[in-house]
């Protein structure tokens, strides 16, 4: 009955249009309303608990390093090496596409901010080469979503806090599954792209290569600072988010000069923004985690689960069909935030590894993104390239698939994710 209760608020109050955040709310003012404890004040103070945290501080740092980025002309400087790299090939600007998203996921760790600066700079230039439009938008809102996997990711930070696991494991365990997603990405384009009468960029020299690998060498120190600076353990996760914003702010400044201080304040109030959605919505989802557990729920749901405690890989597939179905409706944070306290004792009951399963849980989130009705990056692709939503969700079904199928892979193969988790620990 309680489970029946906690479903039906949260349903209902999404079919009525109230936001995530307000939804989580009424869901938990349900659940204390069944369980016959309503106080105001608990719910306050839980609401007040849920945002106090100091890992949770990463997300606003990361949300300021990647609008900085992408203002100050880091983000367009990674794109510009891998035209150089890659976009004389055959189909080449789609890998352009995928070899600057997998050095921008190493940047900023978010999917929103990766996808639309990608689908800016480089959807009219794959239109102009005669690439399908509806095919380089489901390309670029896939790419896209591997920043949530590749380190630093606001995705690990928040489950990380939601379920109390390493959020520097979880890091390193997801350098391997997100370059994964990038291969099996360039294998579809290489399949589908084909078909397609193109053409490519002209082949830029040596000289060429030299300089775009020199004008983007600030950029790609970065994803070196912040992951040796883990591993040796100069910084935290949260520190290290303190760090990639204040440099990606000094190269912008003083390096590149490309951003100008009166933009500064711009840039803060769009982080800002951005962030507080983030925020309200866990400090919402807290009400709702704390209520779960003292319904237990997670009880209940491994009685329904029992027949497939004894079976891991079993459960896992399971558990990952279910996260399937509700990214399609449904966004990243709520989802984690959401499903994570009742889905992580049950995890714990079977013996999978908590950073194991954080690593799939995230990857599934990752890719519920792109998954329709909802589909937040496929929005963001429809909005920046002025296209229709389904034109996009037509183009982004095959490299979706391919997605799924490397996450499928890892439930099946474990030793992918943790082999070198183990090199580092």
């Amino acid at each position: 009955m309680t489970v029946a209760v906690f479903l039906l608020a949260l349903l209902a109050a999404m079919a009525v249009g109230a936001p995530i955040a307000y939804a989580l709310l009424l869901c938990g003012v349900a659940l204390m309303w069944h369980l016959n404890m309503f106080d105001p004040q608990i719910l306050a103070q839980n609401v007040i608990n849920g945002a106090d945290s100091f890992p949770l501080l990463a997300v606003p740092f990361f949300m300021l390093a990647g609008e900085i980025m992408n203002v100050g002309g880091l983000s367009r400087r990674i794109v510009n090496l891998a035209l150089a790299l890659v976009g004389h090939k055959r189909g080449g600007l789609g890998y352009v596409t995928i070899v600057a998203a997998c050095l921008m996921a190493a940047l900023s760790g978010s999917a929103v901010a990766d996808t639309a600066a990608l689908a800016a700079l480089l959807l009219p230039m794959m239109v102009k080469a005669g690439h399908d439009k509806g095919r380089a938008g489901g390309l670029i809102a896939s790419a896209g979503i591997i920043a949530p996997v590749i380190p630093p990711s606001i995705g690990f930070v928040i489950f990380g806090v939601a379920a109390n696991v390493s959020i520097t494991k979880l890091f390193l365990a997801g350098i391997v599954p997100g370059l994964l997603m990038g291969v099996a990405i360039a294998i579809t384009w290489y399949i589908v792209a084909k078909k397609e009468n193109t053409t490519p960029p002209p082949k830029a020299s040596a000289a060429e290569v030299w300089q775009k690998l020199r004008e983007s060498t600030w950029a790609l120190v970065l994803p070196v600072i912040v992951l040796v600076g883990l591993k040796m353990g100069v910084f935290t996760p949260t520190e290290a988010a303190v760090v990639a914003a204040v440099y990606a702010l000094v190269v912008s400044l003083f390096v590149y000069r490309e951003m100008r201080l009166h933009q500064l304040y711009e840039v803060f109030v769009t982080s800002a923004k951005t962030t507080a959605v983030v925020m309200f919505l866990v400090a919402a989802a807290m009400v709702s985690a704390w209520l779960i557990t003292v319904a237990n729920l997670p009880a209940e749901l491994i009685a329904i689960l029992q027949p497939f405690m004894d079976n891991p890989t079993l459960l896992l597939i399971v558990i990952m069909v279910i996260t399937m179905v509700v990214g399609t409706a449904m966004d990243m944070t709520p989802t984690i935030l959401i499903l994570t306290p009742v889905l992580m004792p049950v995890v714990k009951a079977a013996g999978i590894d908590p950073v194991y399963f954080g690593v799939l849980f995230i990857m599934n989130n990752a890719i519920g993104l792109i998954t329709p009705p909802v589909g937040t990056v496929l929005n963001v692709v429809a909005g920046v390239g002025k296209m229709r939503m389904d034109e996009v969700t037509r183009g982004v079904l095959p490299f979706m698939a391919a997605q799924f199928l490397v996450m499928f892979l890892l439930v099946l193969v474990p030793q992918i994710v943790m082999w070198p988790l183990k090199l580092f620990y």
